[in-house]
């Protein structure tokens, strides 16, 4: 049997469709919303300094909730509510600590590492054995001839993406 030019196009389209119903509800960020179709996060309060050796920083509290809001916005269908959602995520900002990380030969610090741990409450309504409450955290180093004026930003940014990640990956990757 000899094909032509129109079965081998036919063929092809059947694959591709065929291959795409296979896939179901999977989407490429790997998130599984089930049924919900709101999700809200309550602001993360910073309570750092209830942790020895963690300081407050102003600010952080609101940067660190809008970044959960945009990773969770941008990596799903939901829809952000301010109350009586299928999801909420709330907690509680539980470190930011500065410390020295190697030494030189003149025994000065070399190396300096921003810490950020953040306590979290997830809870899905529809899914209710989804539920946890984790604590997440991350680190980033800088010379420490480095002000920290210069590379808090670059920081918190790193740290709240691989944080928020790692959130969103607990509560809605299906891995």
């Amino acid at each position: 049997m000899r094909f032509t030019k129109k079965h081998i196009y036919f063929i092809l389209i059947l694959s591709t469709l065929v291959s795409f119903t296979n896939c179901g509800v999977y989407n490429f960020t790997g998130g599984d919303v089930g049924d919900a179709k709101t999700f809200q996060v309550n602001y993360f309060q910073n309570y750092a300094t209830q942790n020895p050796g963690s300081t407050f920083e102003p600010g952080m509290d609101r940067d660190f909730t809008l970044a959960l809001q945009d990773r969770i916005l941008n990596q799903t269908s939901l829809d952000l509510t301010n109350s009586n959602a299928d999801l909420v995520y709330e907690g509680e900002i539980v470190e930011y600590r500065i410390s020295p990380m190697s030494a030189t030969a003149e025994q000065t610090a070399a190396q300096n590492r921003i810490s950020i741990g953040v306590n979290v409450r997830f809870t899905n309504s529809t899914k209710e054995d989804a539920d946890f409450e984790q604590r997440f955290s991350f680190f980033y180093d800088y010379p420490a001839n480095s002000q920290l004026s210069t590379v808090k930003d670059e920081a918190h940014k790193i740290i709240f993406e691989r944080i928020t990640q790692d959130i969103f990956n607990a509560s809605l990757a299906d891995w």
